[in-house]
């Protein structure tokens, strides 16, 4: 995550990102699917894939830039000659921090954006503006003495409250991580393919969280609910066909299957298993071989 650092401090002073901002619009979008199956259900299916569920369908990051540009037009249409710049992940802003002073919410021990209305289950986006508009009110914590996100962390990723070690964090182990994954962090991963929700899985305040019925958002090539091993076997043009216009295409083909190893290899030993597993012990990339030979070896009892 070189890009935080090399930004510095144009992270946290939007008008040194963006000459002449002088002030931020922040929204939220809630991403949840409708008719994506109960995600405890898969965690406790080693069989399983388990995939972010902001990840199973469309890239967000398409969806929501496109509705931030359509509400950047509507401001240019009210206000005339004005500066609207949208952004969705697609630079480093400090999102949480500016949504929590939007009264959209406040920083979780997770660390993420939480509301008493909607939980945590949407995405964040904003626009710099150099209108000077009225601003709200930031939003006060209301996560109390309730540790359930701490507790439930698979690899203890959050050290210490609203703290997060991302070189532990699932999330950042199966998508921003390029290289080998630690091997000690392996069995602690799961059946958990792409992302990880568990701190959210357990939140009290996503008892509120609504579903989205965003078309865009809704499940694709059942990843809600898929055999490891069946993913396993794409090739490479399965994988770029079956998830263009995902978020998880993104990652590249070999760090889909070296993620896939891993569940694999925490997966309950059968025939079927370490089958799959074998068809990619000779793979042309050392990434994929490493991981493979780990996953097998676990099936060895080694």
């Amino acid at each position: 995550m070189d890009y935080m650092a090399k930004h510095g401090a144009k992270r946290a002073r939007p008008g040194e990102l963006v000459p002449g901002t002088a002030r931020v619009i922040s929204v939220r979008m809630n991403y949840y699917p409708e008719h994506a199956r109960n995600a405890q259900e898969v965690l406790a299916d080693g069989s399983r894939a388990f995939i972010s569920r902001y990840a199973l369908g469309r890239d967000y990051h398409k969806v929501l830039r496109n509705r931030l540009e359509q509400l950047a037009q509507q401001i240019r249409d009210a206000a005339g000659e004005c500066q609207c710049r949208v952004f969705t992940d697609s630079a480093p802003v400090l999102e949480v921090e500016l949504a929590q002073k939007a009264h959209l919410g406040w920083r979780g021990k997770h660390t993420l954006l939480l509301s008493r209305e909607q939980g945590s289950w949407f995405f964040l986006g904003e626009i710099f503006v150099d209108l000077p508009l009225p601003p709200d009110a930031a939003h006060g914590d209301h996560c109390g003495t309730c540790r359930s996100c701490l507790d439930i962390c698979p690899t203890q990723a959050i050290t210490a409250p609203y703290r997060l070690d991302a070189r532990r964090c699932i999330s950042y182990l199966t998508i921003e991580l390029k290289d080998s994954i630690p091997v000690e962090l392996r069995p602690l991963m799961g059946n958990r393919i792409y992302g990880c929700d568990d701190c959210q899985l357990v939140c009290p305040w996503n008892r509120f969280a609504h579903k989205s019925v965003e078309p865009d958002f809704a499940v694709r090539n059942s990843l809600d609910d898929v055999a490891l091993a069946e993913l396993f076997a794409w090739d490479e043009a399965a994988f770029r066909s079956k998830l263009a216009g995902s978020a998880i295409h993104r990652i590249g083909h070999d760090q889909w299957l070296r993620n896939i190893a891993v569940a694999l290899g925490n997966a309950t030993s059968a025939p079927d298993v370490v089958a799959a597993l074998q068809t990619r012990s000779q793979h042309p990339s050392s990434l994929v071989r490493e991981h493979v030979a780990w996953a097998l070896q676990r099936h060895s009892g080694g």
